[in-house]
């Protein structure tokens, strides 16, 4: 295991330091939802993220506020996706990593159970003239593509264990996506296939690490970095050999 796995574990799974991340981020969350919540639940947002231009439709995560996707974003160069890749974006939301990845991979396939956030991946791939190039499907998980394998799949999950209240809260809770993401990995990687998957210390991430272990991927910190109330890291998995 290396020392970056093992002082991301210490982090995630830190009683006092989680504590702390959840009082800090319980408060952020009543800042959100007292003054910014009803803005952004009735109106189309567009941000502009890595150069380019995002729609956000009421219902879907925005990758700025939420810092997780843009992060993510930041993070897809030609180092962490080889160009001509056949890329998987699961969970896609706005659209915001597919659209980074399009820009270097051969075709890329962006998935969502969300119906809303489908439709405003679709709008984005038109609005960055991305459309020939990124096919976005509606489906729970690897259901859409089955039988199917892609070089990269990238993975923004939802970092809290609980049971979504709606369709926009898949994108912050699940009862058994991190089991059911790391049991079906490896079916749909090419033989030198690798996912990219980004983790928070707000929330449940030490979840996400133990089924990857339980299904005995090699698990590599790629980058960091600190907020004010989390620590996101971007991990690259692979599976084990044969």
């Amino acid at each position: 295991m290396s020392a970056d796995i093992q002082t991301l574990e210490l982090v995630l799974k830190s009683p006092a330091q989680r504590s702390a991340r959840r009082a800090l981020g319980k408060l952020l969350h009543w800042r959100y939802r007292l003054f910014q919540q009803k803005w952004h639940d009735t109106h189309a947002v567009l941000e502009h993220l890595q150069g380019f231009p995002l729609l956000v439709l009421p219902g879907v995560l925005n990758p700025r506020l939420a810092r997780s996707g843009e992060f993510f974003a930041s993070q897809i160069t030609p180092a962490s996706v080889e160009p001509g890749s056949m890329v998987l974006d699961m969970g896609t939301g706005s659209g915001v990593c597919a659209i980074a990845a399009a820009k270097l991979a051969r075709r890329v396939c962006a998935i969502d159970i969300n119906p809303v956030a489908v439709r405003c991946a679709r709008i984005n791939s038109l609005l960055n003239s991305m459309e020939d190039r990124i096919e976005v499907l509606q489906g729970d998980l690897f259901a859409p593509v089955q039988g199917r394998r892609f070089d990269v799949v990238l993975f923004n999950p939802p970092f809290i264990l609980g049971a979504p209240r709606s369709d926009a809260d898949r994108a912050w809770r699940s009862i058994d996506v991190a089991e059911r993401f790391a049991t079906g990995l490896t079916q749909h990687l090419t033989p030198r296939g690798y996912a990219l998957v980004v983790l928070s210390t707000f929330g449940d991430g030490a979840e996400y690490l133990t089924h990857f272990r339980r299904c005995g991927f090699s698990l590599t910190v790629l980058a960091m970095r600190a907020c004010l109330n989390e620590r996101l890291s971007l991990l690259r998995l692979r599976a084990a050999p044969g």
